[in-house]
């Protein structure tokens, strides 16, 4: 019987690690793009805010055009205006 050692040297366990390690980072870029992704929507979303808000959308109508909390539609307006 083929001991661990012996196993792991093993041509089919070889290619059967090789292809589950390509798996796994193709996996993982995968996770990365989407995570991006999410960021600069988010980014976007927040940099829109001062100037809906400069054009006179509620703090509510701005929060709901972008889908985001009012609060964090306040607090980037406040951060903006301490930055002005």
């Amino acid at each position: 019987m083929l001991g661990l050692t012996q196993w792991q040297q093993t041509r089919f366990y070889q290619e059967v690690r090789e292809e589950v390690k390509e798996e796994v980072k193709e996996e993982i870029k995968e996770e990365i793009k989407e995570e991006i992704k999410e960021e600069v929507k988010e980014e976007v979303k927040l940099e829109a805010i001062p100037r809906l808000w400069k054009m006179g959308l509620s703090l509510e109508q701005i929060a709901e055009a972008l889908e985001l909390k009012v609060e964090v539609v306040r607090q980037t307006i406040e951060k903006q205006d301490r930055q002005s």
